[in-house]
């Protein structure tokens, strides 16, 4: 008998362009939310457009935190339950979407996402990811309720963010890859559509990664569509698989091994060009993958991202422990072959 089921649980307004920041109020009406939204964010997008979300609702409450943190949840959740919120609106970047995005599954209340960054994908996945001590935890949680990214607020965040953001989603390439590769060798189940949809979106970006430049509102659009369409993949799959593999699992450790040396999306992007060599060879598609990085001026670099070559060594190697997620990285990578590739791809000088 055939038995089997999924439950697909994705935003049901996303507005990605010019000016749709003042199209919130309208956006959140069709979602029939009801009670006082409780705004999350932190000070630089609150200065930047904490009073224009504010003026589209009756009476909103905002609470403004200044770390990611369990204990910053915390202290949104308990926000939410004093101010009777209804719903929750997270504006900025990974920190404020992520805390709100928890806070909002403890309290049982709908998320509204407004990004003010294109800086990763969990402005539209049902992932946060908080840091605790050397440690980063990746939680489950609902998607938003509804996207609004406006492409004019995002073009001006840092242009290190955005190219963070592009970053993430070509990691796309070996995380889709690493999922396959679990499907033929552990039976891990396999969703051809959520893994044809996160390749196309890496293809997209890396094809586009010419015409990927700073200050310009077009190239934000590409990488928000880009971000929309990772996080997607990521809700139709039921898992982060879509997005999330080796690289990921490398980011991961070189976050306990070396603490905020660089960006999440930054040390994925690194990791992927390994990666790739570890799937394909010398001949494989690693080299597309790092000339897409260097052209969007993402490091490609154990020095670009101000770490050491031991550091990348020690991250590659023992990645594999981070979580039971079967990945190219098998049970581990010996030494002698991690220096090997990384030297190959000119991670770290031969």
């Amino acid at each position: 008998m055939f038995d089997k089921s999924t439950w697909i649980k994705l935003p049901r307004n996303v507005l990605v362009g010019h000016g749709v920041l003042d199209d919130l109020g309208e956006a959140v009406d069709e979602l029939y939310l009801t009670g006082r939204p409780l705004v999350v964010t932190s000070p630089t997008p609150q200065r930047l457009a904490g009073e224009q979300i504010a003026a589209q609702f009756d009476d909103p409450a905002t609470v403004v935190v200044e770390t990611a943190s369990f204990a910053s949840v915390e202290r949104v959740v308990e926000a939410a339950e004093a101010e009777e919120a209804g719903f929750l609106i997270g504006l900025g970047g990974g920190k404020a979407v992520d805390i709100a995005k928890m806070a909002s599954e403890a309290v049982d209340v709908g998320f509204v996402s407004v990004p003010t960054a294109a800086s990763h994908d969990g402005i539209v996945s049902g992932r946060s990811s908080i840091p605790e001590g050397d440690t980063r935890h990746s939680v489950a949680a609902d998607p938003p309720l509804a996207v609004v990214a406006d492409t004019e607020l995002l073009a001006k965040a840092p242009w290190e963010l955005t190219t963070a953001g592009c970053a993430d989603i070509i990691s796309n390439y070996t995380a889709v890859k690493d999922w396959q590769l679990a499907n033929r060798l552990k039976n891990v189940e396999y969703s051809e559509y959520a893994g044809a949809l996160s390749q196309m979106t890496a293809e997209m970006l890396v094809e586009s990664a010419d015409s990927i430049r700073p200050g310009l509102e077009e190239s934000t659009w590409l990488v928000v569509k880009a971000l929309v369409s990772s996080g997607v993949a990521m809700s139709i799959a039921g898992t982060s698989r879509p997005a999330s593999g080796a690289e990921h699992l490398f980011s991961h450790q070189l976050d306990r091994i070396a603490p905020g040396k660089a960006l999440h999306g930054h040390q994925v992007g690194v990791g992927s060009i390994m990666t790739e060599y570890l799937h394909s060879g010398a001949k494989g598609e690693w080299r597309d993958i790092r000339d897409a990085l260097a052209s969007i001026d993402a490091p490609t670099t154990a020095a670009d991202l101000g770490v050491s070559d031991e550091e990348v060594i020690e991250a590659l190697t023992t990645a594999h422990e981070i979580r039971d997620r079967y990945t190219i990285l098998g049970n581990g990578v010996e030494v002698d072959a991690a220096w090997e590739v990384a030297a190959v791809t000119g991670v770290i000088e031969g």
